[in-house]
């Protein structure tokens, strides 16, 4: 326990799934938690959660693709705890999987808008406050799509490549010599609001068992297990961890593709 204790947060997408799980864990630990959703309902019921357990948490509905939302969940944070020590960018959304023949620009603008460009409205508008007080963390959500191939539809997988981008060439510049980390997660395949018509399907066809069996733990990933890392890269254990985008997906990036082993 103990591990924010003191730490001034932010969490995107905290109504649900990864967010949630990042932002009751990070309060658990002992941070003020500014929890952001573009649903109201549900970053109500995230912060709820927060506080019937003892946590410190404010929920605020924003859209992490408005640069005008953005600069008032920072400025809010920062009027509310008197300060900012990390924000976890982690607000997405899948696009689905259209052909790519049947995209329109407006699907692919709409796509980087929230996942890409979102984050870099985070860095832009929160990095500043870190900078002057010469430490911080900055966590983004990209994705093992973002890596390689065929895990998630065209314009998701150049968003969270590009995160990836952002992430590494943020490091360097403008956050060189700041005293300010940025780190990239890549989760593979989560049960989360995002993927539960993937986890739908499979269970309404009775296939349920198999879905993750392509990484080498031979399952799906829990939002905590994402929630485990962003603590870890929001807290001072992590302190030599910078520019990186850490894949936390079961083994699924480690290979080429191959055939499945049977035994």
């Amino acid at each position: 326990m103990g591990r924010l204790s003191g730490k001034r947060t932010i969490v995107t997408g905290a109504g649900s799934g990864i967010g949630r799980a990042s932002a009751q864990i990070f309060a658990a630990e002992g941070a003020a938690v500014l929890a952001v959703d573009r649903s109201e309902a549900a970053v109500a019921e995230t912060v709820a959660a927060i506080t019937a357990a003892g946590g410190r948490a404010v929920a605020l509905a924003a859209d992490a693709g408005s640069e005008a939302d953005v600069a008032a969940y920072v400025a809010r944070a920062v009027a509310e705890f008197g300060g900012l020590d990390v924000i976890y960018a982690n607000a997405g959304i899948s696009g689905g999987l259209v052909p790519l023949f049947e995209q329109s620009v407006e699907h692919w603008q709409e796509i980087l808008r929230v996942n890409l460009i979102g984050p870099f409205l985070a860095i832009k508008h929160a990095a500043p406050h870190m900078i002057a007080q010469g430490h911080g963390s900055i966590i983004c959500t990209a994705s093992v799509a973002g890596l390689r191939a065929n895990a998630g539809g065209n314009p998701y997988s150049a968003s969270k490549a590009g995160v990836i981008s952002l992430v590494q060439t943020s490091a360097n510049y403008p956050l060189y010599g700041t005293g300010v980390r940025i780190n990239a997660i890549c989760p593979g395949l989560i049960e989360s609001g995002m993927t539960q018509p993937i986890f739908d399907r499979a269970r309404a066809h009775g296939s349920a068992d198999r879905i993750g069996q392509l990484n080498p733990l031979q399952r799906h990933g829990e939002p905590r297990e994402i929630a485990a890392m962003a603590l870890f890269l929001a807290s001072d254990e992590a302190s030599y961890v910078n520019g990186q985008a850490i894949a936390v997906d079961g083994g699924l990036s480690s290979t080429h593709p191959f055939t499945r082993p049977r035994h």
